[in-house]
C-alpha cells in the first residue's frame, strides 16, 4: 500500500504541479501515525504556524490533496472506519478550494472535522458547503469562521441545519453582513427550534444587537441540545440580558456562554447574577470579558458563585475593577470555590491592597493563535471545548466495535489460508 506522501508526489508529477513543501512534510508525519495504527488522525495543515516554515496552500493545492484523501483507505470508510479531521485554517484556499472540499465531503464518510478558518472562500464557497451538508451525513464539526461568508450563505446554513441532524458544532464567525435588519438571526433562531443535534454554535462578530439575541433566546425555550453559545464581539447591551436571563430560568441545557466584548454593563451583569444564583443550575462557564462592567456588577457575579454549585468558570478581565471586586474574587480563589485554572485573573497584594492581574486562561484563547511553547489544547486556555466536547462517544464506541470485528475477520481469513481453504 502506497503512503500518502508517495501518492502526493506521484499526483503532483502527473498533473505537473509544484510540490508544496509544507504539505509534503506533514503528510510524512501522518504516514508515521498510520504505521503506528493510531485512530482519529487529524491532518493539520494550518497556515498560521510559527513553529516551522509554512508554504500556504492554494485552491489548486487543495485539489491535489482532496484527490489523495479520496483514494486513501485510511480516510475512506470502505476499508477502515477511522474517524478523522482536516485542519487547513489560514491558507490561501478560495472558493475554488471550497468546491473541492465540498466534493470530497459529499462522498467521504469518515471525515468528522473540517476547519477552514481564515480562508476567503466568500459567499460562493459557503454555498458549496451548505449544499454539501444536504448530502453528507457524517461530518460533525465545521469551522467557517472568518471566511467572508455573506448573508445568503449564512441563511443557507441555517436552512440546511433544520434538516441535517449530524453536525454537532458549527462556527460562522465574522460573516460580511450588510444592513441593520439582523435577518440572519431570524433564520438561525428558526433553525434552533427545529434542530435537535447541534451542541455548539459560534456567532462571533455578527453585528448582533438586542433584537438578534431575542430571536435566539426565543428559540432556546424550545431547544434542548445546544450546550455552547458563543455570541462574543457583538453589540448586545443590558436590555439583551433581560431575554437571556429569563430563558436561563427554564433552559437546562446551556453550559457555556461567551458574552465577551459586548456591553452588558452593571445592569446586565445583575440580571445574569440573579438568575444564576436562584434559578439556573446548568451553566458551567460564563465569560463577560470587556463588557464595561463596574464593581457592583462584578461583585454580584461573584456572589452568585456562592449559592450556585454548578458555575465553575468565570472570566471577567477587561472590565472596571474596584477594590471590592478584587477582594471578592480573591476570596473565591483562596477558599477554593474558583480554581486558578478556571478564571482569567489572579490576586496579589500591593501595600496592603488586593489587586487582580490577568492570566492567560479563557474559553478559546488559542482559537486565533497558537503558543510558541506548551500545549495549544490545554484545558485552562480552551475551557469551552473541554467543558463541551463535540465528539460523538457513541460513534467512537461503534468504531471500536467495527475495528474489533474487522480484526476478527482478518484472523479467520488467515487461519483459512493456512488450512488451504482459499
Amino acid at each position: 500500500m502506497s503512503s500518502l506522501q508517495e501518492d502526493y508526489y506521484n499526483l503532483c508529477m502527473e498533473k505537473s504541479r509544484k510540490i508544496n513543501s509544507f504539505v509534503w512534510h506533514l503528510l510524512q508525519e501522518v504516514d508515521e501515525k498510520i504505521e503506528k495504527g493510531l485512530e482519529g488522525i487529524t491532518l493539520n495543515i494550518a497556515g498560521n504556524s510559527h513553529l516551522m516554515p509554512v508554504e500556504r496552500m492554494t485552491g489548486e493545492d487543495f485539489w491535489i490533496l482532496s484527490r489523495i484523501l479520496k483514494k486513501n483507505p485510511y480516510i475512506n470508510a470502505s476499508i477502515y472506519p477511522f474517524s478523522s479531521g482536516l485542519d487547513v485554517r489560514y491558507n490561501l484556499i478560495s472558493d475554488v478550494g471550497a468546491y473541492y472540499a465540498a466534493r470530497l465531503l459529499q462522498k467521504n464518510t469518515t471525515l468528522k472535522y473540517l476547519r477552514m478558518t481564515g480562508n476567503k472562500i466568500e459567499n460562493e464557497g459557503g454555498m458549496f458547503f451548505a449544499a454539501m451538508l444536504q448530502i453528507n451525513s457524517s461530518l460533525e464539526k465545521l469551522d467557517l469562521g472568518d471566511c467572508d461568508l455573506e448573508m445568503q450563505s449564512v441563511i443557507a446554513f441555517a436552512t440546511v441545519l433544520t434538516q441535517n441532524q449530524t453536525i454537532q458544532a458549527i462556527n460562522l464567525n465574522r460573516p460580511i453582513l450588510y444592513g441593520e435588519q439582523e435577518e440572519s438571526t431570524v433564520h438561525l433562531g428558526h433553525m434552533l427550534k427545529e434542530n435537535h443535534c447541534l451542541v455548539a454554535l459560534h456567532l462571533c462578530k455578527h453585528n448582533m444587537k438586542n433584537c438578534g439575541i431575542k430571536q435566539l433566546c426565543d428559540a432556546l425555550y424550545l431547544n434542548r441540545s445546544l450546550r455552547y453559545l458563543d455570541i462574543s464581539c457583538n453589540k448586545i447591551t443590558r436590555d439583551g440580558m433581560v431575554y437571556l436571563a429569563d430563558v436561563l430560568k427554564s433552559n437546562t441545557t446551556l453550559e457555556v456562554i461567551d458574552l465577551s466584548f459586548n456591553r452588558i454593563e452593571n445592569a446586565g451583569a445583575k440580571y445574569l447574577s440573579e438568575t444564576l444564583a436562584s434559578h439556573n443550575r446548568s451553566v458551567k462557564a460564563l465569560s463577560v470579558v470587556s463588557n464595561n462592567i463596574e464593581g457592583e456588577g462584578l461583585v454580584a457575579l461573584s456572589q452568585s458563585m456562592k449559592t450556585n454549585p454548578t458555575l465553575s468558570n468565570v472570566y471577567i478581565w477587561g472590565n472596571k475593577f474596584d477594590e471590592a471586586t478584587c477582594v471578592a474574587y480573591s476570596d473565591l480563589i483562596q477558599m477554593g470555590r474558583l480554581k486558578p485554572d478556571n478564571t482569567d485573573v489572579e490576586s496579589f497584594v500591593v501595600d496592603g491592597h488586593v489587586c487582580l492581574a490577568e492570566v492567560s486562561n479563557g474559553l478559546k484563547k488559542h482559537y486565533y493563535w497558537r503558543p510558541t511553547y506548551g500545549e495549544a489544547c490545554s484545558q485552562s486556555s480552551n475551557a469551552g471545548s473541554s467543558l463541551v466536547p463535540t465528539y460523538n462517544m457513541n460513534l467512537f464506541i461503534h468504531t471500536k466495535k467495527r475495528m474489533l470485528h474487522l480484526d476478527d475477520l482478518l484472523v479467520k481469513q488467515s487461519m483459512k489460508r493456512r488450512h488451504g481453504q482459499f
